[in-house]
């Protein structure tokens, strides 16, 4: 076949020998001869901590490729650390997107190999991937080893939220909770919990985009090295196999990653993330499907937040593919992978080693966990819960909305002694959508009023339009679409309304005559708390971001541009 590549280095002309004498250097004389140019997408970053390690898996996959008769190119792209990026690392999720798809699509490459670890890195590679329809596999930069303090199990980011309540509470010294903090992250890799970037790493092998068996390999193993060159390897394969996302990625592949994400207890969040792949992809998937396909799937792995490992303890008890034996029945057979070969053929060999962390069947942690999707009159386009990581007896609930028109009034009432909250009401954010925060922030899992704290109360329905941490737990109502800032009825619920939530029901309501509604508007404090972008890509990303229901992507980069460049730059 015909090397992409040949476009730019084949000939004799003098656009040829232009391209060709810049690239020479060190490279072998036949380096532009039919061997595939496979770049290595690198999220690698300081400020990205989570992916600060992806220098040294870099090194392994540019082995893998030269052994298989590639040429590989470092190509550094947008890296979002979730941690420490302002608003919301959400709002460039997009932009992450389109840089990877444009650089793709630009240079001299047959194929593409993609680092990612932290939340939105492997997201965004995988929806750039989808739209330029390279040969393109991933390599998970995996979680960090297991924290402890003073003899119990520290999960990253579960621990924080719950330690930091246990200090607002009283319960907790302010010492010791800052003592905590250097025993919490013990190494490389990103969240040990099952928060969203573990989760992505699962669903993105349950999806069929990372070799098998992977996904979940701890950031220190040297196994990820193993597997970060045979990944190398196999991207020279796919090059010459022309094995495109585009001709193994259908819905079965959605169907499987459905699944996954609810035995193993996923995150919210790889929700929106897989409609923008779709999207990208021109493949019909909506919130229907994560409810028909994943509700009632039994949750089987006991992993913070749901439960009480972290994902060392996952891995060495069989990781997703002893997940997916359990659930086998469940899996479309027909979804392929990177390699060719389809999902199910690899887990044959699957077993389970530790029945504590992935539980049988039959002795499912919570028999029907999958994230559950309402609706009602105060989200018609659909709303997220997490039933596994809720309080059972709040599922079905009513209770007297206390409403925060935006963060920044939330963070100023939320310990007034004299708010008028108890242990029933139900906690209103919004202004947190794509649109109103910009970028659809992790606020909603909102830490609950001192006062309650104080009582012994953990845990309340709080409702948003915004996201919450994959690490985070409680009974959230969360993704309510339409937003506040894109017209929904969120922005018209006063404190003192009743809101009803029936999860078994698949309902979220908000108790007020239809009449009464239609004549409600906006108060002020809620307009002034939208976001309000004079320029740049907050401008952009305001005029143009989607709503939560169909994945938060940009309007204009839904589809597919392929990988084709009609001119020549000079």
């Amino acid at each position: 076949m015909k090397l992409r590549s040949a476009q730019w280095y084949a000939g004799q002309d003098r656009n040829a020998y232009i391209h060709r004498a810049w690239m020479r250097r060190g490279v072998p004389d036949d380096a532009f001869t039919g061997r595939p140019q496979i770049a290595i997408a690198n999220t690698a970053s300081d400020l990205t901590p989570c992916n600060a390690h992806m220098n040294e898996v870099a090194a392994s996959v540019r082995n893998g490729v030269y052994e298989a008769g590639g040429i590989p190119l470092d190509l550094p792209v947008v890296s979002l650390g979730e941690t420490n990026v302002r608003p919301t690392a959400m709002l460039w999720r997009n932009m992450a997107a389109m840089a990877t798809e444009e650089m793709l699509r630009a240079n001299p490459l047959d194929g593409v190999v993609l680092l990612g670890g932290c939340d939105k890195t492997i997201p965004s590679l995988l929806m750039a991937a989808a739209s330029v329809d390279l040969p393109a596999v991933v390599v998970p930069g995996g979680p960090m080893l297991n924290g402890s303090f003073r003899g119990r199990p520290l999960g990253c980011g579960t621990d924080v939220w719950k330690l930091s309540e246990e200090v607002r509470g009283g319960t907790l010294s302010q010492e010791d909770f800052t003592a905590s903090e250097s025993a919490m992250i013990r190494s490389r890799g990103h969240c040990n919990t099952m928060g969203t970037a573990s989760t992505m790493a699962l669903v993105a092998e349950a999806l069929g985009t990372i070799v098998p068996g992977v996904a979940g390999t701890p950031a220190p193993d040297s196994r990820l090295l193993q597997a970060a060159h045979r990944s190398g390897r196999l991207a020279v394969e796919m090059v010459n196999a022309d094995r495109r996302p585009g001709t193994f990625l259908t819905k079965a592949s959605f169907h499987n990653a459905i699944v996954a994400l609810a035995a193993v207890g996923g995150s919210t969040n790889a929700v929106v993330h897989l409609l923008a792949i779709a999207g990208r992809l021109g493949i019909d998937l909506t919130l229907d499907d994560f409810d028909r396909i994943g509700s009632r799937v039994p949750v089987l792995v006991d992993l913070q937040p749901a439960g009480r490992f972290l994902m060392e303890d996952f891995h060495r008890a069989g990781g997703l593919l002893a997940v997916l034996r359990e659930v086998r029945d469940l899996l479309d057979p027909e979804a392929l992978t990177v390699t060719g070969k389809p999902l199910v053929g690899y887990l044959d060999a699957a077993a389970v080693w530790d029945a504590a962390v992935i539980r049988p069947r039959e002795e499912p942690l919570v028999a029907e966990g999958g994230i559950a999707v309402l609706r009602g009159n105060l989200a018609p386009d659909g709303a997220l819960i997490k039933p596994a990581a809720a309080s059972p007896h709040l599922l079905r609930h009513r209770g007297r909305a206390v409403v925060f028109d935006s963060i920044e009034d939330f963070h100023t009432r939320v310990d007034d002694p004299d708010l008028e909250v108890d242990a029933d009401s139900v906690l209103v954010l919004r202004g947190c959508g794509p649109k109103g925060y910009p970028g659809m922030p992790e606020v909603s899992n909102m830490p609950l009023p001192k006062k309650l704290l104080e009582q012994g109360v953990r845990d309340m329905v709080r409702v948003c339009d915004g996201r919450m941490s994959g690490t985070a737990y409680g009974t959230v109502v969360l993704h309510v679409a339409p937003e506040a800032a894109a017209g929904g009825p969120l922005a018209l619920v006063r404190t003192g309304d009743i809101v009803s939530l029936d999860v078994e029901a698949r309902r979220i309501d908000l108790d007020v005559p239809a009449g009464e509604l239609a004549r409600r508007v906006p108060n002020q404090a809620t307009l002034d708390g939208f976001a309000q972008p004079k320029r740049g890509w907050e401008r952009l990303y305001v005029d143009h971001v989607q709503q939560a229901h169909t994945g938060a992507d940009l309007d204009f980069l839904v589809g597919s541009s392929g990988s084709e460049v009609s001119r020549e730059s000079h």
